[in-house]
């Protein structure tokens, strides 16, 4: 345990079945907290899982489902003391050969979900007038352009947007809003983007993951555990000045 204040306080992760989202459940268990992981991959009903964390679908494409999901926060008195954004996703594609359809559905995931979580979950946040935590992943993307992946650039572009507006929102009332934007991640969406990369670069997988340790000064690719001591940051008391901002945790490879 490194941060006491986090013990029993309220964590709900959006997306953490997997990868990043994982890596940070497990943090914030490790460090006593009370977990809420809410994703597309689980059942309806709220269940405990065997690590002692809640788990409750949410599919954050529909605002219905992030309704109900407050609706069973408040009913369950775990309203979040930190809430962690993680759930997106991405599709590789030439720009000018892209579907409209496979655009619309990245921000529909991406974006439009993000700002339909932070609206609706912060809002329940102000009403407990809690002094809360509020962190989205969001991408080096959302800093950068990479090669076959606009709707995905474009998408965190926006959502490193809508947390620095919604940072400003709530400052006053004591909400700190960051953002966190990991670079290479070794993952299961990573290794699908190097496949579909390969592919349209008409480069084979390995030749991707030699491009890609290559352009990180520290010389190797990241962790989601990576991402989620940085994430733990955030929600401690080492972080009660900051808000707004967009933390690159790259290995150097964005320092912007």
């Amino acid at each position: 345990m490194v941060f006491s204040e986090l013990q029993q306080k309220v964590v709900l992760i959006i997306g953490g079945a997997q990868g990043i989202g994982a890596a940070v459940r497990q943090t914030f268990l490790s460090e006593g907290a009370r977990i809420v992981d809410a994703d597309i991959q689980y059942g309806n009903d709220w269940d405990q899982a065997e690590d002692g964390a809640y788990q409750i679908h949410v599919d954050i494409s529909q605002e219905a489902s992030i309704d109900h999901l407050v609706d069973t926060l408040k009913r369950h008195q775990l309203v979040p003391d930190v809430l962690v954004h993680v759930a997106g996703l991405s599709i590789m594609d030439a720009f000018l050969t892209s579907r409209t359809e496979d655009f619309d559905y990245v921000f529909a995931i991406n974006t439009r979900g993000a700002y339909l979580v932070l609206r609706k979950i912060v809002s329940a946040m102000k009403q407990e007038q809690t002094l809360g935590r509020v962190i989205v992943i969001a991408s080096q993307a959302g800093k950068n352009p990479y090669r076959g992946m606009s709707a995905y650039v474009a998408s965190k572009h926006a959502v490193i947007g809508l947390t620095k507006n919604l940072a400003l929102e709530v400052a006053s009332d004591g909400i700190l809003v960051n953002a966190v934007c990991p670079g290479i991640i070794e993952t299961t969406m990573k290794q699908r983007e190097r496949v579909d990369g390969a592919r349209l670069r008409g480069l084979s997988v390995t030749d991707i993951e030699a491009e890609d340790a290559s352009q990180v000064p520290l010389g190797r690719t990241g962790t989601p555990q990576d991402v989620a001591n940085v994430v733990l940051f955030l929600a401690s008391s080492l972080a009660a000045y900051l808000t707004g901002q967009a933390i690159n945790v790259t290995g150097g490879m964005t320092m912007h």
